[in-house]
C-alpha cells in the first residue's frame, strides 16, 4: 500500500465500450481487474463507461438511474474489493433531467458527484442532458487533493483552474474521438502546466459511430510531462505520482501564485 502522505499509484482503463449494455460493460471492467497493478490508489474510468452515448434521447432515458441504483452499486463494490477509489461518469437521472454525472466512489463507500457543466453544442448531448450547476468538487483522498471535470469541460481553462492550489490532481474521463486527439492531448497538456496539478486524461477505447479512440488516454505530472506507462500484459495506463515533488516544484517555481482572481 503507498503512502498516503506523499505517492499516488493512478491507473486509467480505456475500455472499449459496448453501446447500451451495462452487463457486457461492468464484465468488461471487471475481467481488467483481474490484471489491475498492485496498490493502486485511484482507477479512473471513461465518461458514461457504463453505456456510452449514442444521441438517441429515447434511448439515453430508459438507461438512465440514480445515485442509488445499479452502476453505482457496482463502482461500490470494486471500490470495496480492491482497495482504491473508482472516478468516471455514468447516465443519471433527477427528475425530470438527465445528467452526465462523474462520481468519485471512496473503498469507505464515501461518494461525490459532480454534473458535466459544458454539453457539446456541436451535437444532441446539449439537447438531451442537463448541464450541471456545481462547480467541480475537490476531494482530499489519501493525502491529495483531487478533482474532477468531465470530457469537453476541459476546453474551458477558467472552470478547471486550480484556484489557490486548491487540488493536486485532475480526473478528466471522457469519449474524445481521434479526430481531435491534437486538442485533447495538448489541453491535457495546458491544464496540468497552467494550474502546476498533475493530470489523468482517461479515454474510452474502442470505437462507435462517432469515431475511434484507441490510444488516447494519458497521465500527465505537474510540468506537463507524460508519465503514464502500460505495463506488460495490462490494459491499464498507469503513474506513480508523488506529492512531495509537485509540492517542491510549486515551491521553487511559484508561477500560479501570479494567476488572476476572479469568481465563477
Amino acid at each position: 500500500m503507498n503512502d498516503y502522505a506523499g505517492n499516488l499509484r493512478v491507473a486509467t482503463l480505456p475500455v472499449s465500450i459496448v453501446p447500451d449494455d451495462k452487463e457486457a460493460n461492468f464484465a468488461a471492467v471487471e475481467k481488467a481487474l483481474a490484471k489491475l497493478p498492485e496498490g493502486t490508489d485511484i482507477v479512473v474510468l471513461p465518461e458514461l463507461f457504463s453505456t456510452g452515448y449514442s444521441g438517441d434521447a429515447g434511448a439515453m432515458a430508459s438507461l438512465a438511474e440514480r445515485n442509488t441504483e445499479g452502476t453505482i452499486d457496482r463502482v461500490k463494490q470494486w471500490a470495496s474489493s480492491t482497495g482504491a477509489a473508482f472516478a468516471g461518469s455514468f447516465l443519471a437521472v433527477t427528475h425530470p433531467h438527465l445528467y452526465n454525472r462523474a462520481f468519485f466512489i471512496e473503498p469507505s463507500g464515501e461518494e461525490t458527484f459532480y454534473d458535466k457543466r459544458h454539453l457539446f453544442s456541436l451535437s444532441s448531448e446539449a439537447k438531451i442532458f442537463a448541464a450541471g450547476q456545481d462547480r467541480m468538487p475537490v476531494v482530499r483522498f489519501r493525502g491529495w487533493n483531487v478533482a474532477m471535470v468531465v470530457c469537453y469541460d476541459l476546453r474551458f481553462p477558467v472552470w478547471c483552474r486550480c484556484r489557490h492550489g486548491e487540488y493536486d490532481l485532475l480526473l478528466v474521463c471522457a469519449n474524445w474521438p481521434r479526430a481531435r486527439a491534437y486538442a485533447w492531448e495538448h489541453l491535457l497538456i495546458a491544464r496540468a502546466i497552467e494550474n502546476q496539478s498533475c493530470v489523468v486524461g482517461a479515454n474510452r477505447g474502442g470505437e462507435d459511430a462517432f469515431g475511434s479512440y484507441d490510444g488516447l488516454s494519458y497521465i500527465f505530472d505537474g510540468r506537463g510531462m507524460a508519465v503514464g506507462v502500460r505495463p506488460v500484459d495490462s490494459p491499464f495506463i498507469v503513474a506513480d505520482l508523488n506529492r512531495g515533488k509537485l509540492a517542491e516544484f510549486r515551491r521553487s517555481f511559484p508561477a500560479a501564485n501570479d494567476a488572476d482572481y476572479f469568481t465563477l
